[in-house]
């Protein structure tokens, strides 16, 4: 595949980029993302994974447009209330560029169905907003051997972390929060209140998070000063403080017991 001329204009500045350059953006074009949840953390992921130049889309989320949305969830507008989310910000993305393909499903993601919903893509950026999801997703991923790129708000506190619990000794979304949390009553914006361009700020990081895998998975990006784009960073939760504000990373270990990804 070789990326055509109008596409080599739209994305050169990344490709002048040593830690990307004309490999990594091919990687990015090639590359399929499911999306698990349209909302706040999604809206911002979608548009900058789409900005990058991810050539294909799944967005999966059962939800519809409130206006209590429009706050943070940046893909959609007044015109969109009471419509799907999936397909309205299906339809963001194609006016954004026409070039992506996207496909939509307005189902939520449950243990039964998580698999068959996600296929096989490059990776599924998680963005939901409850823990029995989450975990029906990592579990799904595990089984696939497809990476997670996982990402939670709450109030001020923000996490993101790549998973590949498939692999040899890394550790995957379960071993970090166990089995505890398989249920669907959580915290949520409404109860807790959320401000939307924190919000922003740890979507726009899962996206960068999920360009990592993208480019670590096409052997790109690596051995520049530092780990480079090319370095997933796979088991380390990133906690963003937003009134520090402050970045702590955490390195978590894989559980010989857990019951998603242990053999």
């Amino acid at each position: 595949m070789i990326l055509p001329p109008e596409r080599l204009s739209r994305f050169a500045r990344h490709i002048i980029l040593p830690e990307v350059g004309g490999a990594g953006q091919l990687a990015l074009a090639q590359a399929h993302v499911v999306l698990i949840g349209c909302g706040g953390i999604g809206s911002p992921a979608l548009q900058y994974l789409a900005a990058a130049g991810v050539g294909r889309f799944t967005l999966i989320d059962d939800d519809v447009v409130e206006d209590s949305n429009l706050q943070r969830q940046t893909v959609f507008g007044v015109a969109d209330i009471g419509a799907s989310k999936a397909q309205a910000a299906a339809a963001w993305v194609k006016r954004f560029d026409p070039a992506l393909s996207v496909t939509v499903h307005q189902q939520r993601v449950t243990a039964d169905n998580a698999a068959a919903l996600i296929g096989q893509p490059t990776l599924v950026l998680d963005g939901c907003d409850n823990f029995a999801t989450r975990l029906a997703v990592s579990d799904a991923c595990v089984a696939l051997g497809i990476p997670l790129t996982s990402a939670a708000v709450g109030r001020f506190q923000g996490q993101i972390a790549n998973f590949a619990g498939h692999l040899p000794g890394q550790p995957c979304y379960r071993c970090y929060v166990g089995d505890a949390f398989d249920a669907q009553d959580c915290d949520t914006c409404a109860a807790d209140g959320v401000l939307g361009a924190f919000v922003g700020m740890v979507g726009t990081f899962a996206a960068m998070h999920a360009i990592r895998i993208v480019l670590a998975q096409a052997g790109v990006g690596a051995g520049f000063d530092g780990p480079g784009l090319g370095d997933p960073q796979w088991g380390k939760l990133l906690l963003l403080d937003g009134l520090a504000p402050s970045l702590r990373p955490i390195s978590l270990v894989k559980d010989p017991a857990c019951k998603g990804c242990s053999e």
